[in-house]
């Protein structure tokens, strides 16, 4: 009998704390995306500051029906470099998936980023889980229309920079490369960071600005966006994001139409369809550790009655 109640009172002692800790402690997120030039993601998610506020993030958000908290865990398993085939067009930003499909709002007005044709520039990644795997940088053809869904016809077949296991440093990757030199105005920087150290590959829309030449001078002139005032540092970088002046209704596409999956049936390597990996860092984890807690303290509470009544 004392022997029963010695191991009944160990158990308490040695497991409550640990339950508590586990509950305290949540589950971690996974895993990044650019911050500079600002991803749509990250300025629409709650490390956003005054981007949230902006028309497009409004929209987005309403359309996503839930906010971006999860800003860093916008991934897809499985994709094993076949993005052409597994990502829908007009879905490049949200990855296709429906959890993120506000991003894919085709409009005119996201927070974007000034940058120079043919400069130098370095993009920020922040990162809050390390990975190894190989980063690549796209930007729109000339002529690109941010008023149309993104395809890929949209995007050059190779990327103008790669980086492969960049050292994360301070929260971020750091990628330096040169920008190519005959764009103009508004163009998205889109990046395709494929893991190694996991199945996943993530995807990334950064709104980006280039400023015209004036003929005459041949001078940088001022894109049309929000004064410097209204500028948010973006959260892991020096630069800034500046949302554009709201387009005009007829100029706002809405969310694009997402085709329902068809019933289940077995997906082979050729057919796969987007979707979440939770191996390696979702937002499960904190309903299994509740759920499992709550079943411990019962039973705990169990035992301590019966001792009590012996």
């Amino acid at each position: 009998m004392t022997a029963h109640r010695t191991a009944t009172a160990a158990a308490i002692a040695v497991g409550l704390p640990l339950m508590l800790s586990a509950l305290v402690a949540g589950p971690a997120h996974a895993h990044g995306a650019p911050t500079d030039p600002v991803s749509r993601v990250a300025a629409c998610s709650p490390i956003g500051g005054g981007n949230t506020r902006t028309p497009a993030c409004a929209a987005a958000i309403a359309a996503n029906g839930a906010p971006f908290t999860a800003w860093d865990n916008l991934r897809v398993a499985g994709v094993n470099g076949r993005d052409r085939e597994v990502i829908p067009d007009g879905q490049l930003c949200s990855g296709g998936l429906p959890e993120y499909q506000g991003l894919d709002l085709a409009r005119a007005d996201w927070p974007a980023t000034t940058l120079t044709p043919g400069a130098s520039f370095t993009l920020t990644y922040s990162s809050t889980i390390p990975h190894t795997g190989t980063f690549k940088l796209y930007l729109t053809k000339a002529g690109y229309d941010p008023r149309s869904p993104l395809k890929w016809s949209d995007l050059p077949t190779q990327p103008f920079a790669t980086a492969t296991d960049p050292a994360l440093v301070n929260g971020a990757y750091r990628i330096k490369a040169t920008l190519p030199s005959d764009r103009t105005g508004r163009q998205m920087l889109y990046t395709i960071w494929q893991n190694s150290s996991t199945s996943d590959t993530y995807y990334s829309c950064s709104d980006v600005v280039f400023p015209a030449k004036s003929a005459a001078a041949g001078e940088a002139a001022t894109p049309t966006a929000s004064s410097p005032a209204q500028r948010t540092p973006s959260p892991a970088g020096p630069k800034t994001s500046e949302p554009e002046k709201s387009a005009s209704p007829a100029e706002q596409t809405p969310t694009p139409t997402r085709t329902a999956p068809s019933p289940a049936k077995e997906t082979g390597p050729d057919d796969l369809a987007p979707v979440a990996d939770s191996n390696s860092g979702g937002n499960t984890g904190l309903p299994l550790v509740a759920g499992g807690a709550a079943a411990f303290l019962l039973a705990a509470g169990v035992a301590l009655t019966a001792w009590r009544r012996r």
